[in-house]
């Protein structure tokens, strides 16, 4: 396999996680981000199997099942009564249809063993303050623009500079951004702070009218994770560190179950973090012959399927892969992109129609809704059975 110089822009999982397979595969890569220090901010996220097959292929299995939780199953329940209307495996079961287990993490600890990862391979392979401004290329190389005037050369570049991502204006244009009508609470609670024995360790889908909520476990059982999506006219930021008030976040779930309303009470008053969800429609073209994207730059989605983290993850690995096939660089992201188009859409618009389930208006339509389907069957089948290591990329 040809070795290659490559550049990547932005230092969140997803380019992480691309860095380290592209090292790991012996290429040259050198990471740039704009932030002055590595950190990341928000709380939980979801690594099911497709996504662990990278991580645990990237050496940190044994890192992962030291701060990760393994939830029980996947629960829907009804906001007010806690009625269960449906349920399927997780933890064992999951590992054993799929080869890998399903995680809950902190999104900061997966940050942390990925940064770690990159540099056992590379120490210098991050550079920090280093803000992307653009890019040039010619048949045979490419050229990535820094805020401070100069510029690096390398044979490829990807773009991981996330929601905002300069490269995508740059290959693709402006990618319009539409309120989706719903804001997303995040918080978490620390378990000392509420009963014993509280919840069990599985992942919780409280499902109302015009809102639901998201709970699960982190960092080993010790916090749990509260995601909250409410139906608003009121525009915020687009941030994930926005805060609210927590009388706001008390009253959009009034008359919600009692168990809501026990990790409501016990949250952190100054600690309730509220941003506007927005849709972007799918990108079809990612890549120039020399500059491609990965992560939410290319395929941003909305968090109603728990799988924008780990759509960044198998693309990393995709790449990797596209790069040992491929004859050239224009080849290899024509083959990535041929390769992920199509299931990082059904991701992106899965996730959308999730939304209009999870917030219908009486109990008779959930009910409904929920016979026609086997949640469980239907993302064994086709979203967590994927593996990017070993899928046939055609």
């Amino acid at each position: 396999m040809i070795k290659h110089r490559i550049l990547i822009a932005g230092a969140g999982i997803g380019g992480l996680t691309a860095g380290a397979c592209l090292l790991r595969a012996g290429h040259d890569v050198t990471i740039f981000e704009q932030a002055s220090e590595l950190s990341e901010v928000g709380a939980g996220l979801q690594i099911s199997a497709n996504a662990t097959h990278v991580l645990h292929h990237l050496g940190l299995r044994a890192r992962l099942a030291e701060v990760g939780v393994r939830p029980g199953a996947y629960v829907f329940r009804l906001h007010d009564t806690g009625e269960e209307i449906d349920r399927f495996a997780l933890s064992d079961e999951h590992e054993r249809l799929h080869g890998a287990p399903y995680y809950q993490l902190h999104r900061a600890d997966v940050h942390t063993l990925l940064a770690a990862k990159v540099i056992e391979l590379r120490r210098d392979a991050i550079r920090l303050n280093c803000r992307v401004t653009g890019f040039e290329e010619n048949e045979n190389s490419v050229k990535l623009r820094l805020a401070d005037g100069t510029s690096v050369q390398g044979d490829l570049l990807v773009g991981a500079d996330g929601l905002k991502s300069v490269i995508c204006q740059q290959i693709v244009g402006n990618v319009p951004a539409t309120y989706t009508g719903d804001a997303a609470w995040r918080i978490t609670v620390p378990v000392e702070c509420l009963p014993q024995n509280f919840m069990d360790q599985v992942m919780m889908v409280w499902m109302g009218p015009g809102r639901h909520v998201v709970t699960y476990y982190l960092r080993a059982g010790a916090l749990l994770n509260f995601v909250g999506l409410v139906e608003t006219d009121e525009v915020s930021e687009e941030s994930w560190t926005a805060k609210f008030p927590w009388e706001r976040f008390k009253a959009d779930f009034q008359g919600w179950h009692a168990d809501i309303q026990t990790i409501i009470d016990a949250a952190d008053r100054d600690g309730c973090y509220r941003w506007s969800l927005h849709y972007r429609p799918a990108i079809t073209n990612w890549s120039t012959r020399r500059a491609t994207l990965l992560g939410d730059s290319v395929h941003p989605t909305l968090p109603y399927l728990a799988q924008g983290a780990c759509m960044a993850i198998e693309d990393g690995a995709v790449l990797m892969r596209a790069l040992d096939h491929a004859d050239s660089i224009p080849d290899a992201l024509e083959l990535y992109e041929r390769n992920r188009i199509d299931r990082t859409v059904r991701i992106v618009n899965q996730s959308t129609a999730n939304r209009a389930l999870f917030h219908l208006r009486t109990v008779d339509a959930i009910r409904a809704s929920f016979a026609k389907r086997d949640e469980g069957a239907d993302r064994n089948a086709w979203l967590y059975s994927y593996n990017p290591l070993t899928v046939k990329l055609v």
